[in-house]
Parts: C-alpha cells; sequence; structure tokens
C-alpha cells in the first residue's frame, strides 16, 4: 500500500492510521512536490530526495529505481519526495530525519550545503549525497567516475565529427558536470588536440523550451556531435540533433530508443544498483563517511548503452580497447593542475 501525504503534512501525519491517510489522499493539495511513502514493515526506513520528476527517464527516475530496489532487496519502508526547490532542500531532509529514516538520499551534487547543515543536528540519521562532494560522521557521498564514462564518448565523438566542433550540454556546473565535460574533454583531444568543445549550463535540468534553443544556437554555429546531461529536458537535445541531421550522447539512461538516428551512444548510469548497495552497507552498519567511487570496473553500474548506426565497428573495437585499459589500470585519470585549477589529468602505465 501506498500512502501520499502532501509535503507540509508529511512531518505531522506520518504515522497516520489507513482510514486517516485515504482522507489525506482525498484532500492532496495541489502542488507538485508530494512525499510518497511505502511500508513493508520490516523496521529499516530509506528516503530519497529528488530535483526533478521521477517519470523522467533520466536522473531522477533512476534515483527513484534505486530506491524501489533497495525495498525490494532489504524489506525496507521506504519514501521519496520528487521535484524539491533549492530552497526546500533543508526541509525535505529534516522532514525525513524526523520521521526516523534510517538513511536519506539527496539525490545530486546541488544537496551538499542542505546536507551540511541539516547531517549534525541528526546523528541516528546518515545522509547520503548523490554526487555529492561531502563526508562526515554521518554523510557519504556516491560518485560515479563521470569522467570515465565521458572519456569514452569524447572518443567516439572524434571519430564521428566532420567539423570538429563539439558541444557540452549541461543543468548546472558543479563537480560533477565538470568532470564530465573534462572526460569528454580529454578523450576527445586524445584523438585530435585541435578540437573545439563548447561548453552551456542552462540553469535548469527539465526546461525543455530552453534545451532546444540551446541545441539549435549550438548546431547554427557548426557544432555537429552534442554530449548532454540534462534530466526531463533531454530528449529535446536529442530530437533536436536528429531533426538537423547531427549526432549526440544519452545520459544516465540507454536513451538510443529517443532519437535512434542521431544517438551515438549513452553513458548508461546504473544508480538504481549504485544506490541500493549503499542502503544495503546501511543496513548492516557498514556504511562509513566517506566518498565512494564508483566506475568502469563496475561493469553493471557505469557502462555505454546501445550503440547507434553511425559508430562503426572499428570505433568500437577501439572503444572497448580504451574501456578494457583503463579498467586494468593502464590508463589512469590523476589528479593534477591545468591553468591554475585542480583537475584530472590523463596518465598511461
Amino acid at each position: 500500500m501506498t500512502l501520499y501525504f502532501p509535503r507540509r503534512k508529511f512531518v505531522l501525519y506520518g504515522s497516520a492510521t489507513f482510514a486517516t491517510s485515504l482522507l489525506l489522499k482525498a484532500c492532496k493539495s495541489s502542488q507538485t512536490t508530494t512525499p510518497t511513502v511505502s511500508s513493508s514493515g520490516e523496521g529499516f526506513k530509506i528516503a530519497i530526495a529528488l530535483p526533478g520528476m521521477i517519470t523522467d527517464k533520466a536522473w531522477n527516475q533512476s534515483g527513484y529505481e534505486g530506491l524501489n530496489l533497495a525495498k525490494q532487496k532489504l524489506g525496507a519502508e521506504i519514501a521519496y519526495l520528487e521535484q524539491v526547490a533549492q530552497a526546500d532542500q533543508t526541509e525535505a531532509l529534516i522532514d525525513f530525519a524526523r520521521k526516523g529514516y534510517n538513511v536519506v538520499f539527496a539525490h545530486g551534487g546541488q544537496f551538499d550545503a542542505a546536507i551540511e547543515q541539516v547531517a549534525p543536528q541528526f546523528p541516528n540519521t546518515f545522509f547520503v549525497g548523490v554526487n555529492g562532494n561531502n563526508k562526515g560522521e554521518n554523510i557519504a557521498s556516491l560518485r560515479i567516475d563521470h569522467l570515465q564514462g565521458s572519456y569514452l564518448c569524447g572518443i567516439i565523438s572524434a571519430a564521428i565529427t566532420k567539423s570538429n566542433k563539439l558541444a557540452y550540454i549541461a543543468g548546472q556546473e558543479f563537480p560533477a558536470t565538470q568532470e564530465e565535460l573534462r572526460g569528454f574533454n580529454l578523450g576527445a583531444k586524445s584523438v585530435k588536440p585541435n578540437i573545439k568543445i563548447t561548453s552551456t549550463f542552462l540553469g535548469d535540468w527539465n526546461d525543455v523550451a530552453k534545451a532546444k534553443s540551446a541545441t539549435l544556437a549550438l548546431i547554427s554555429s557548426g557544432t555537429d556531435v552534442i554530449y548532454q546531461w540534462l534530466d526531463s529536458a533531454s530528449p529535446a537535445v536529442l530530437q533536436a540533433a536528429s531533426d538537423k541531421g547531427i549526432y549526440a550522447f544519452g545520459n544516465t539512461k540507454d536513451q538510443l530508443d529517443v532519437a535512434p538516428k542521431a544517438v551515438l551512444t549513452s553513458a548508461v548510469k546504473r544508480l538504481d544498483i549504485a544506490i541500493a548497495y549503499l542502503a544495503e552497507l546501511a543496513k548492516q552498519k557498514q556504511l562509513k563517511g566517506q566518498i565512494y567511487n564508483i566506475g568502469l570496473e563496475r561493469k553493471d553500474i557505469l557502462y555505454l548503452g546501445k550503440f547507434g548506426a553511425a559508430v562503426t565497428e572499428t570505433v568500437k573495437q577501439n572503444i572497448f580497447k580504451v574501456q578494457q585499459e583503463i579498467v586494468d589500470k593502464k590508463i589512469i585519470f590523476e589528479n593534477c593542475q591545468e591553468a591554475g585549477k585542480d583537475t584530472r589529468c590523463v596518465k598511461k602505465a
């Protein structure tokens, strides 16, 4: 049974009886951020706060699927809150902590400041920032190594482009997107050192009109391959690329089916498996206050999706070779400084 509560009523009525919950469901407010509680009665409680919609077929849906996979594997009680605006992040995390959730996932690096503020107040709740950069007594971060996946996509881009103009589009600029842009840059320039990469940060992960407009502007300037990381707005980029006869990459989910003529492949990030893994560690009381980095060595979590027709067999075989070299640590991405900034550079063993 799933119970629905308006967000401001969640703290007050989270343990209401079934009859009361039905009344609340019938009177549900019209606001878009609506927590959902699903119970299996096992005593271990997991929650997730999401910046977007669970139906975006991208980042937020993957987080939601991770919550449900954890419920399935661990028999946990779960709750989620979608479309959490930045101004509401602290309140959302406090709501979950006050209700006694053992582990609370905050699904995006934009939650870092809220986690730092809330976690010290609730030492019995473990907070996990997905794409975060925090660690502490009851704070962990789950990081997919976006640089490794985008490095492979950069190599593919360099093999495909005719204009030698590539672009990266993302919702916000923060460490995870900077890392992904860096990998795309390194991969492309490992093939064509003089290739040009333009980056655009829209300030919104879900604004379809803004994503389409930015894509068309890039195409008009000569860009013929685009790597995007958006949520609900990602299909707008992929479809615009298809309409204009250029190429693009899917992200998080395998998005080849969104625009088969345009998508070269997707940087698939199985956040559902990664989230369930950390939730299991939490239940076993083995979750530590550290940053958990997961790369291509976990082939069930980070990998390239189905390839589009434009990717030749020769390019595929080269990608498989490079991927294995990364796993075998023959290609290493080590910390370095470039133009006075901390970043990562390629080192070959």
